[in-house]
């Protein structure tokens, strides 16, 4: 039996679409910040994969992580300086990517989306709502993330959440994505999935894969 034509091509956003940073030293550089030292720094906070969570998966608002994570290093940092670094870690689109996206658009056959574990700060950036611009997200045709669909990638039912929402599911989905447990879960399910190395360009990655597929 033949396996069913791809109709959805399902991205995530960081390390995929857009660049982001990889450390809290450099997400202090992109926000203009020294990197501090003390008894309890950002990386150290025992409570920070529980909060972070949270925030990606809206239980809590942007003031509250950042005034938690503020209280968790005595005040190394204020909360006003935890969303300095949080705005600035998002660093401009891969090069070619909205390209692909607006290629994919002008095929009848499929869909293009986004599947992405983020935050309402995040969302609202790529929105455009704080003035900056995201070509490659404003093409997207559809759009979900966790801090809306309440749950997050490698969870399963983030994953069943979409096929609801999208219409599709199994092998009509096509991911891409940077985190190897994200892969694996989406593989685990039935969609076809392709780890993206976020460290050079994406957009070959991408390109590749969708023309291995014959979606291009």
């Amino acid at each position: 039996m033949p396996e069913a034509p791809v109709r959805v091509v399902c991205f995530d956003l960081g390390g995929v679409v857009v660049r982001i940073c990889n450390s809290w030293e450099q997400g202090c550089a992109a926000a203009g910040l020294d990197v501090r030292s003390g008894p309890v720094t950002p990386d150290s906070i025992d409570e920070k994969t529980r909060i972070v969570h949270a925030l990606t998966t809206g239980a809590i608002d942007g003031p509250a992580f950042f005034r938690t994570l503020s209280e968790g290093v005595g005040g190394l940092y204020s909360p006003q300086e935890f969303e300095r670094v949080h705005r600035a870690w998002i660093l401009g689109e891969y090069e070619g990517v909205r390209d692909i996206i607006t290629r994919l658009r002008d095929l009848p056959s499929a869909t293009v989306a986004c599947l992405s574990n983020t935050n309402h700060v995040h969302w609202d950036q790529l929105m455009g709502l704080d003035g900056d611009r995201y070509p490659a997200f404003d093409a997207l045709e559809r759009r979900h993330a966790s801090h809306l669909l309440r749950c997050a990638k490698p969870d399963e039912r983030i994953y069943r959440a979409f096929e609801r929402e999208i219409g599709a599911r199994g092998a009509e989905v096509l991911f891409f994505d940077d985190k190897r447990e994200n892969i694996d879960t989406a593989q685990a399910i039935g969609w076809r999935a392709r780890r993206i190395d976020p460290g050079v360009e994406t957009a070959p990655q991408i390109a590749e894969t969708l023309r291995g597929f014959g979606v291009l």
